[in-house]
């Protein structure tokens, strides 16, 4: 399940989805997601699910890839607009801003 280095309101539409999906739905592999919110403040989360869309609630930039697997972050939410895409381990410069994010692209 989808575990928070944080007390925070996550900034993610899906985690009542995330929190809900079965055992067997394919998931970013361990590591952590991160990015820099509203304030400066660091947020991180783990295991997202994969494939899928998720929106962020507030400011989201410099996103950082912690998982094993390649993710995308785009301008708008969605999932639409220029597209940024994330190796494993990679980290988008600080001041890129984003509004939605999908782990593990086709």
């Amino acid at each position: 399940m989808m575990r928070l280095f944080r007390p925070i309101t996550l900034g993610i539409t899906g985690f009542a989805l995330a929190v809900t999906l079965p055992a067997s739905a394919a998931l970013a592999d361990s590591g952590t997601f991160g990015w820099v919110g509203p304030g400066g403040k660091q947020y991180f989360v783990r295991n997202l699910p994969g494939k899928r869309c998720l929106d962020m609630r507030q400011e989201a930039r410099g996103a950082r890839n912690g998982t094993k697997q390649p993710l995308r972050i785009y301008a708008r939410k969605g999932c639409k607009g220029p597209a940024t895409r994330l190796a494993p381990g990679a980290s988008a410069p600080s001041g890129t801003r984003f509004a939605s994010v999908v782990f593990n692209p086709s």
